[in-house]
């Protein structure tokens, strides 16, 4: 039999320690003001318990981080983990061990897949998948489409939603949203913040003959999907938006010219912006030259003034969040010829060591990432517990050796596409363990399946 002070003792034990760690720490109540401070975190019950000197508290693990920074865990807004129907592409699983290998603790997936995600029963059948087979924690967008636009508010409030998504072009069938009646249905069917992917489909009709005429020539993608067809959409979507009040996330800004007017017309966080680290580290001609069509996604990659454009303005703090828009399609899909091969790219391992590489070149902060990867998605999206590294906050952090040099390549990509167009790439910044909740998904680079669940958020 144990004695009172056996079972006081047990109580009061933390599940690990992580010692001697540098912690990338903000205020919930300031989120903006930074600091980094090496200190100790006490992990109870999937929680973060405590912060401080705790090594000589009882504990039932010690996880050694001298030298290591603990971020809190990222979390990926848009990826296309392809589950169902399209599972010859990606699978949750495989998608979400990506996710966890590259730092990432969780996702939010998107509506088109086969079938697309547009009622109740499509989201509980994702999420039903979800929780037998994700590495790490979950959300699901409902698509927005004619068919079910009188019932997106009821749909939009389902456990394990994370609001709706919009394809405004590059998207087929039912999940098409083209004209502005149909775009104002869904304003008006909505109130949380719906995210919306930005090329005019109209004009991308117009102009399809420049890819069908392109002799196989994968450059002629960006020719075809030109700055004015994103400028166009993004600037419809804020027309209509914008004086109803209504909250909008626009998807991987791609241009110099919407990036201008964004600055602009953007007032608090009614309109929220994403980058992709495509669009900040590849460029045309040269992607296409050393990639083919392995470079082609949509929007298209663009040459060096948009790419730097992006850069200015991520670093004004136009851009709110960086996601991957992981869309990987098999090596067989992407080696056809010129416009028949699909558009995407694998992104959810890599976005981590990508952005650390480019926070050593001066192009980003630490503190910028945490604040567009964890921070800014759990505040703009109202995600419970999470972004912050304080007590009584999720334990679920991103551990990374800022100064560990690795390469890039295809056999350490665990999606099911096993590719990368950064493959050979040398950066300097790695992740070394992904923790779910207090448990670890990734611990130098081993995998394990933990529990996982769907976000919550705030009503």
């Amino acid at each position: 039999m144990k004695e009172f002070g056996d079972l006081m003792a047990n109580e009061n034990e933390f599940d690990l320690i992580i010692q001697n760690a540098d912690l990338v720490l903000s205020n919930p109540d300031n989120p903006s003001n930074f600091k980094i401070e090496k200190m100790d975190l006490g992990i109870k019950n999937g929680q973060i318990s405590s912060l401080g000197t705790l090594s000589n508290l009882p504990t039932k693990e010690k996880f050694q981080g001298k030298g290591l920074t603990i971020l809190p865990g990222l979390i990926d807004t848009q990826v296309h983990f392809r589950e169902p129907g399209l599972e010859h592409k990606e699978t949750i699983e495989m998608g979400s061990r990506s996710a966890v290998a590259g730092g990432i603790t969780g996702f939010f997936e998107m509506p088109n897949t086969n079938p697309a995600t547009l009622t109740k029963q499509d989201l509980e059948r994702k999420i039903h998948i979800a929780e037998n087979t994700s590495y790490c924690d979950f959300a699901f967008y409902m698509g927005a489409a004619q068919k079910n636009v009188q019932n997106l508010a009821a749909l939009e409030k389902l456990p394990g939603c994370c609001g709706v998504k919009v394809f405004m072009g590059s998207s087929t069938g039912s999940l098409l949203v083209d004209n502005d009646d149909l775009l104002r249905q869904v304003l008006e069917n909505t109130h949380r913040r719906i995210a919306v992917h930005c090329e005019d489909e109209p004009r991308l009709k117009e102009r399809k003959y420049i890819a069908q005429n392109s002799n196989g020539d994968v450059s002629k993608h960006e020719e075809w999907r030109d700055e004015e067809t994103a400028l166009l959409a993004t600037q419809r979507l804020v027309r209509l938006a914008k004086p109803m009040n209504h909250p909008i996330h626009i998807l991987h800004i791609s241009t110099q010219q919407e990036m201008e007017f964004l600055k602009t017309e953007k007032t608090g966080d009614l309109i929220t912006v994403e980058v992709l680290p495509q669009h900040l580290s590849l460029e045309s001609p040269d992607c296409y030259v050393n990639l083919g069509t392995k470079a082609q996604m949509n929007p298209p990659i663009r040459n060096t003034k948009h790419r730097q454009a992006l850069w200015k303005a991520l670093q004004a703090k136009v851009v709110d969040v960086i996601g991957s828009d992981h869309a990987p399609h098999t090596l067989e899909e992407k080696s056809k010829t010129y416009p028949e091969t699909p558009s995407g790219m694998p992104g959810v391992q890599t976005t981590l060591p990508v952005l650390l590489n480019h926070m050593h070149r001066g192009h980003i902060g630490l503190t910028d990432i945490v604040r567009l990867m964890a921070v800014n998605p759990s505040r703009i999206f109202g995600i419970r517990g999470r972004g912050f590294i304080a007590p009584k906050y999720e334990a679920s952090l991103t551990i990374v050796d800022l100064n560990k040099e690795m390469t890039i390549e295809n056999q350490w990509i665990e999606s099911k596409s096993h590719w990368t167009p950064f493959h050979g790439q040398k950066v300097k910044g790695w992740p070394i363990a992904t923790l779910v909740r207090g448990q670890f998904a990734m611990r130098d680079g081993v995998l394990s399946k933990v529990p996982t669940q769907a976000f919550e958020f705030q009503k």
